[in-house]
């Protein structure tokens, strides 16, 4: 029986690799240094380094910040030829740290593009970042999350576009239900509502279930700068055209917008798209 240790084990996505790989027939051991550590059969360790002696497989669920400290403190201590598992959602300080590894140990830098909600792998999205042997860690990816679509993707490019896919998406969510959280009469704002603000509210809710400190990495992801800033310079300048009515200059930039998404995507499918999302939901 393959053996796995599950560092962050009584995380959210800790929680979700202890039972996803519980289930998978692995012998499940967790450690957590913050939280305890709940879930059928697995073994809870209270030493990080004890933990993982007898691993084949090491899967980080760390805080981002910490995860180069912790790589440092296991790689030696690991048997050769195991496997260390790294989830972080910003990849470039965790991949020096990977390259720095003893040869003994092959690394395997994934970010799985899913939450701890997730009930079944298949059709779900995970990004993996090459580090030594780009073939090999990809094979051993897929053959640990069967049924998952693998993109590849270099650690710099990473960084870049999951600081559109979920910098800003989470800078936008965050503030948007900041702003919401302060309605004193949020039931008369619901009874007024329409499809938009119930479909915004619910996916800032949403986001707002995650850990205050996954949220401030995602946003602290330095590639956001370019994109917020784009977002902050253009609210600026939509509400200055606005207040001066220079209505010809708001309305070109809104064509704008929707000649270059028409390029990509059906505007009227996605909107239908949104109507059968509400329906569900109302049901």
């Amino acid at each position: 029986m393959k053996k796995i240790t599950v560092i962050g084990a009584g995380g959210q996505m800790g929680q979700w690799f202890t039972k996803y790989f519980a289930e998978k027939d692995f012998e499940v051991t967790g450690y957590d240094s913050e939280n305890k550590i709940t879930g059928k059969n697995i073994i809870s360790s209270d030493s990080l380094v004890g933990s993982i002696l007898k691993a084949d497989y090491v899967v980080l669920c760390t805080p981002t910040r910490r995860t180069p400290e912790i790589i440092r403190l296991i790689a030696k201590e690991m048997k050769r030829g195991t496997y260390l598992i790294e989830i972080s959602s910003e990849k470039s300080k965790v991949v020096s740290s990977l390259s720095k590894m003893p040869d003994k140990i092959n690394p395997i830098c994934i970010h799985p593009m899913f939450g701890p909600g997730t009930k079944i792998i298949k059709g779900q999205n995970i990004i993996s970042v090459p580090i030594k042997d780009a073939k090999k860690e990809l094979t051993v990816a897929k053959s640990l999350f069967e049924g998952a679509n693998f993109v590849t993707i270099d650690a710099a490019e990473h960084d870049k576009k999951i600081a559109v896919i979920l910098g800003l998406t989470h800078l936008m969510n965050l503030v948007f239900a900041n702003i919401i959280s302060k309605d004193e009469k949020m039931n008369l704002t619901e009874k007024m509502s329409g499809t938009t603000f119930r479909v915004q509210k619910i996916l800032a809710e949403s986001i707002m279930t995650e850990s205050p400190e996954l949220i401030e990495t995602i946003i602290a992801n330095p590639e956001i700068r370019r994109v917020a800033e784009e977002l902050w310079k253009d609210i600026g300048r939509l509400l200055t055209a606005v207040q001066e009515s220079k209505t010809e200059e708001v309305i070109t930039y809104i064509k704008e917008c929707q000649e270059r998404l028409a390029k990509h995507t059906d505007t009227n499918e996605s909107y239908k798209k949104l109507t059968k999302m509400v329906k569900s939901v109302e049901k």
